[in-house]
């Protein structure tokens, strides 16, 4: 079975940094969601997390990452919603990190949400990260909204987000 994917909306930091990303108003219709995010942090932390209905609290996100650097490799679990990584300012000057994050049956209330992540920094010619995500939302409640937050800072000028709504063609 095929899958369309269909743009809902692209948000970008087009003059200076700001503070977060935020979708509302997500429609219901899809099966599943897609967010494709470039971003870079203005400060030297990478943490990007992913607020659901604008639920900030940690204790119901869950989450366990894979990442490396290409000398070592470590694993992390906790509760809070920490689903992404950003590139940090320290990184080379104009270098954005990317990623990509699925959102399994967003529109559904009878179970809670599952997500994967993929996103990698870069920092041409030092330590760059590769980083894997698994999440869970605590709720059964269907998602209408959510918040890209690099945790502690902005997002710097150019960073982008783009939200897709995935369906069976």
């Amino acid at each position: 079975m095929a899958f369309t994917h269909m743009l809902i909306q692209t948000l970008t930091a087009s003059s200076g940094s700001v503070a977060n990303f935020e979708f509302t108003s997500i429609p219901q219709i899809y099966k599943d969601l897609l967010f494709v995010v470039s971003g870079r942090a203005t400060t030297d932390n990478p943490t990007l997390q992913v607020y659901f209905n604008n639920d900030t609290n940690s204790a119901n996100y869950q989450f366990r990452t894979i990442d490396g650097n290409g000398s070592s490799v470590a694993n992390n679990a906790g509760a809070q919603p920490w689903l992404m990584r950003v590139t940090p300012s320290s990184a080379t000057a104009g270098i954005f990190g990317n990623g990509v994050m699925y959102i399994a049956n967003y529109a559904g209330t009878t179970y809670q949400k599952s997500v994967s992540a993929d996103s990698v920094t870069e920092n041409n010619g030092t330590t760059a990260y590769n980083a894997f995500h698994s999440g869970l939302w605590l709720s059964t409640a269907a998602i209408t909204s959510i918040k890209l937050d690099p945790f502690g800072t902005d997002f710097a000028q150019y960073s982008s987000a783009s939200l897709y709504g995935i369906t069976p063609s």
